[in-house]
């Protein structure tokens, strides 16, 4: 095995891009192993599609080093061994959907069969159909097509399900698995948190351009035991101040969303049973009760702040 072949099928260190004064990405830190999925997650402009750019050899750095499997971005020798689906979908607007996936095998040493993938993909329907009147579903999924075709070792899937079906969704979330079976590396970049649990063997939170966390979904959203998590349902605009004033110091209760309560501190029967006593008082019956773990979302939120960008 080759020098080359030993190093990740990312490597990013001290990565930095300015545009004008704004830092879009700040000393950023990243290895992508090889064969596995890495989730690359953080809200509006928190430089996740300028990294991944970078990578893909299409925007060059202001500073830092950046190899993609062992060889520097936009090297000719990565071209049949790396796909990419970009977010703004990357096919021409007037071609048929079947041409696109047909010209883009073409350019491979040894492609899939492009039958098979459009049936796999379900665009069997819409083959003849121009880019440009497709579905954004469709159009994501000949994007997703088209990074496959060429059997890459590396692929780079930005927004992947954006404005896809449930059952698209789903369809693509069984692809990157298994490409990952197959020991294909993924770097994803997704705002949805659950795919990035469903997916990820490592996910990597950005904010401001900055690693703000990084580690498996299960090390993220493991429990302190003084921030776990009571949540339940009731009916919403509930004043909880005697809810609060009620619990054992460090317990703090929020109304996430309409109806939908939680409490976070150190979760034990007492705690349980103030709450069931409290929502007793108010007439209301507390429903889907449970205790959990944080969810990646929490996390992100915790790290990232809840205002809108």
């Amino acid at each position: 095995m080759s020098e080359s072949e030993n190093r990740p099928a990312v490597e990013v260190s001290g990565l930095v891009k300015r545009y004008g004064s704004t830092t879009a990405v700040d000393g950023l830190e990243l290895r992508l192993a090889r064969g596995q999925v890495l989730a690359l997650l953080g809200p509006n402009g928190a430089g996740k599609t300028t990294t991944v750019e970078i990578c893909e050899g299409f925007v060059k750095p202001d500073a830092g080093s950046v190899t993609v499997l062992g060889l520097p971005p936009g090297d000719a020798a990565l071209r049949p061994r790396v796909g990419v689906m970009p977010q703004g979908g990357g096919a021409y607007p007037g071609v048929r959907a079947g041409e696109m996936l047909r010209l883009v095998a073409s350019c491979a040493a040894r492609p899939l069969a492009t039958g098979w993938l459009i049936d796999v993909l379900g665009l069997g329907s819409v083959q003849r159909i121009p880019y440009k009147r497709l579905s954004g579903g469709q159009q994501q999924r000949l994007s997703l097509a088209c990074a496959l075709v060429g059997r890459p070792e590396l692929v780079f899937l930005d927004e992947p399900t954006a404005g896809m079906d449930p059952q698209a969704r789903r369809l693509v979330w069984d692809l990157v698995a298994a490409l990952r079976a197959d020991g294909v590396s993924v770097l994803i970049t997704t705002h949805l948190m659950e795919e990035a649990e469903t997916l990820a063997d490592q996910v990597v939170i950005m904010d401001h351009g900055q690693v703000v966390a990084e580690g498996t979904p299960a090390q993220l959203t493991t429990e302190d035991p003084d921030c776990q998590q009571l949540r339940f349902k009731a009916r919403g605009g509930l004043d909880t101040t005697l809810l609060t004033a009620a619990l054992p110091e460090g317990c703090h209760v929020t109304e996430a969303a309409l109806g939908m309560y939680v409490v976070t501190g150190r979760v034990d029967p007492q705690v349980v049973s103030t709450v069931t006593a409290w929502c007793a008082q108010q007439g209301v019956l507390a429903e889907e009760l449970n205790v959990g773990r944080r969810s990646l979302e929490d996390v992100f939120l915790e790290l990232t702040g809840r205002e809108l960008r």
